[in-house]
């Protein structure tokens, strides 16, 4: 078997496992496919998540049991005005040997080294606390007396953050937010939904959740992930597209010029390119199409651009603008190619 024909099969292997995962969340959570369906996507992308939702949505039962299903350490840290940096890192205590009785530090590791970390209500902390978090997301280590301790593998951070109560809240700075691979929307249920959620949770069963895949699974699903090649018209578009977002690009939209304080940088072209794989492979395929770049705009770029005043007092928001950007910005497979060429 070619390497290709490998690459082929555990792309197939990925589409079975992502399969099985929702059919266990399935136990557990009513709807929030969306939801789903992009937490998965930035697992397998190696990224980050901020969920955006308030208060009763099941985010943290949604984490827990995704945590369950791959097989990850789970740590949950509720984040307080209080909490300091070594509350998430960890600290240096000072330990006596029992033989020697000589006093020597010893590193007592946080909850940060874990598998996949809930840091709820993120915008609730310091912005020293903040950093501490976002330095190991990027880094991957903690750094402690001198020495460097690396986090897990694999390693995942879900933060949570409530959009409607904003009174003794530290909001996360553009450039540590451009840390997260998504901002994902945590939506209320349909009515449909919230019924099928008053029914199973009112009641004495406990559903048990099975074990589909586990870290050293995951970990070689992103890179069969990493491997999914992506035509040059496919970078032409994501490129057009997160430069458009930019007000002072000379090719931007007229309204990107008039509404758009500032746009996204090139992480977000990056985030879109190996967000797109992702998806890519966990429908099955095994080459990144322009639609998966289309639908996953939102989610990538929500936190990277910014509106100005003039549209805020129009009524725009983040979502309105990048929506009609997609929509302007041609996705003609021709085009592409010949821009590409």
């Amino acid at each position: 078997m070619t390497k290709e024909d490998e690459d082929i099969q555990a792309v197939e292997n990925l589409g079975k496992a992502r399969d099985a995962i929702v059919t266990e969340l399935r136990k557990t959570i009513v709807g929030m496919d969306e939801v789903i369906d992009e937490m998965m996507i930035a697992i397998f992308a190696r990224g980050h998540c901020l969920l955006v939702g308030v208060p009763g949505l099941a985010k943290t039962l949604l984490v827990s049991s995704l945590a369950e299903t791959m097989s990850l350490g789970f740590k949950r840290i509720q984040f307080t005005p209080d909490l300091m940096p070594s509350d998430i890192t960890g600290t240096e205590l000072l330990q006596e040997d029992p033989e020697t009785h000589q006093r020597r530090f010893k590193f007592q590791r946080g909850p940060v080294f874990t598998n996949l970390l809930l840091a709820d209500e993120i915008n609730r902390t310091p912005p020293k606390t903040q950093a501490a978090l976002l330095e190991a997301m990027q880094e991957k280590r903690v750094s402690s007396g001198g020495e460097d301790y690396k986090l897990d593998e694999p390693f995942f951070v879900l933060a949570t953050q409530n959009p409607i109560e904003q009174e003794g809240t530290y909001p996360l700075p553009e450039a540590q937010l451009d840390r997260f691979l998504f901002n994902i929307m945590v939506k209320y249920p349909s009515r449909t939904e919230e019924l099928d959620i008053m029914r199973s949770v009112t009641t004495d069963d406990e559903p048990e959740v099975k074990e589909v895949v586990d870290g050293p699974a995951i970990q070689d699903f992103q890179h069969v992930v990493r491997r999914i090649p992506v035509s040059d018209h496919v970078f032409e578009y994501a490129a057009t597209l997160v430069r458009s977002t930019r007000p002072d690009e000379p090719d931007a939209p007229a309204f990107v010029k008039k509404l758009m304080a500032w746009g996204a940088g090139p992480r977000a072209s990056l985030n879109l390119i190996v967000a797109g794989k992702a998806r890519a492979a966990l429908r099955g395929r095994c080459h990144v199409s322009i639609d998966d770049i289309r639908e996953l705009c939102l989610p990538v770029l929500r936190h990277r651009v910014i509106p100005n005043f003039a549209a805020r007092s129009d009524g725009e928001t983040a979502d309105s603008l990048i929506t009609k950007l997609v929509e302007e910005i041609p996705a003609d497979e021709k085009l592409l190619k010949k821009m590409a060429s």
